[in-house]
Formats: structure tokens, C-alpha cells, sequence
């Protein structure tokens, strides 16, 4: 039993490393929100974090498939009394950052012919950020950050009772 409360503790902080990555991306993207021009010269794209469940650098349809038990009737009308159990099978826990992406929705064309980096026509081409989505995107991780830490925190208290029994 106290196995399976430090496997919720690991996939709760594999949850938080996930939420943090996320945060920081948020973070960068409304931090450049207005930046008109990035190292490549172009306007900063947006970021977006893609995560996944399981383990790192394999699909879950590969998973699936290698781990997967064909079911089998003992009669034609029966179906045996116990579900499938492999002992060999290893459990997928947590999640992980899978890849950090840029966002290539166009960019917005601002008119401003005042600005060093508007075009003849007098646009300006402004990162494809919207900082209200970007804002309610940064309170949903927070609020899965904080529902994670709250997982940990009560399989620590399931484990400081059990051991108290």
C-alpha cells in the first residue's frame, strides 16, 4: 500500500514538472507580447508546450500494443471469472513534456507607420499573442499546480497515518 502512495507522489510531481514548464512558457510568451523583432529578425512566435502521458520518447499506441492481452472464453457463453492480469506488465505513471512548439498562426498586422520595424504600407507585424488567452492559460496551470500539490500533500498525510497504524 505505502508503494502505491509514493507511485500517486511520483505521478503528482511528474504533474508538477509538466504544470512549472508550462508556467514559464506563459510567462515568456506575455513577456514578449509587444516584441516586434527576435534574434531571427522575424516577430516572436508563440510558444506552446505539448506534454504526454507514460513513458518519455515512446507512443502510447506503442505501449498499448506491446503490452496488450488478447481475452479469451473458457466456454463460448463464459467469460472467466478474473480480468487479464500480466505480472511482467509495467505501469505507466506521470506525464512528461513531450516538445515545446511555436505557434504558427499568422501574425497580427498592426497599422503604426511610426514604428522602426513598419513595413511601407506603414504595418507592423505583432506576435500572434493574445495576452487575455494567455492570461486565463496561466491561471489554469496555476490552478493544476496547485491540485497537484494538493495530491502530494494528501498521500503524504495517507502515508504519515499508515505508518502511525
Amino acid at each position: 500500500m505505502i508503494n502505491s502512495l509514493f507511485n500517486a507522489i511520483d505521478i503528482s510531481a511528474s504533474g508538477l514538472n509538466v504544470q512549472r514548464t508550462k508556467m514559464n512558457i506563459i510567462s515568456e510568451n506575455i513577456a514578449n507580447a509587444e516584441t516586434t523583432r527576435a534574434e531571427d529578425g522575424n516577430p516572436y512566435r508563440r510558444k506552446i508546450v505539448l506534454s504526454e502521458a507514460g513513458i518519455p520518447g515512446k507512443k502510447f499506441s506503442e505501449i498499448y500494443h506491446e503490452n496488450k492481452l488478447k481475452m479469451e472464453r473458457t466456454k463460448n457463453p463464459h467469460m472467466p471469472d478474473e480480468p487479464f492480469k500480466d505480472p511482467t506488465q509495467k505501469k505507466l505513471t506521470g506525464v512528461h513534456v513531450a516538445d515545446i512548439v511555436e505557434d504558427m498562426s499568422p501574425f497580427k498586422m498592426v497599422y503604426d507607420p511610426s514604428h522602426p520595424d513598419a513595413d511601407k504600407a506603414g504595418y507592423v507585424s505583432m506576435p500572434n499573442i493574445n495576452v487575455v488567452q494567455e492570461m486565463t492559460s496561466l491561471i489554469t496551470t496555476s490552478r493544476a499546480f496547485e491540485a497537484n500539490i494538493t495530491a502530494i500533500n494528501s498521500s503524504k498525510e495517507m502515508i504519515r497515518k499508515a505508518l502511525k497504524l
